[in-house]
């Protein structure tokens, strides 16, 4: 089985849900998790902190240096993921279509790349 990450992207510049249409979400996403776990498709997964708790770490010649924030200056972040398990690319792009529904946001589906034998 291959392993994909299912990338939730958010406007963090776009107005937040709040309150109802908030909760909305979160039921969905719950249901969707429980789904995956189910399936054995699930492997893990979390919401992130908007991007200003970021910290950029960045180590070159010898030398590291640390900066507050997010490393792409962009207004769309990465707000959250998935890791799932799943035997093909198709498989993972239904699990995707899933999950964009239920947070109401862009989904970018990426595989890992395969260990060495």
């Amino acid at each position: 089985m291959k392993q994909y990450m299912l990338s939730v992207h958010h406007d963090y510049d776009a107005p937040m849900p709040t309150g109802e249409d908030a909760q909305v979400a979160f039921d969905q996403v719950d249901r969707v998790n429980t789904e995956l776990v189910g399936a054995g498709a699930w492997v893990f997964g979390g919401g992130l902190l908007s991007p200003d708790t970021a910290t950029v770490v960045l180590t070159a010649a010898g030398n590291t240096t640390m900066t507050d924030g997010p490393y792409a200056e962009t207004k769309e972040q990465l707000g959250g993921f998935w890791v799932i398990r799943c035997a093909d690319l198709d498989e993972a792009l239904v699990w995707a279509e899933k999950c964009s529904q239920a947070c109401m946001a862009p989904i970018e589906v990426r595989p890992f790349e395969d260990e060495p034998a």
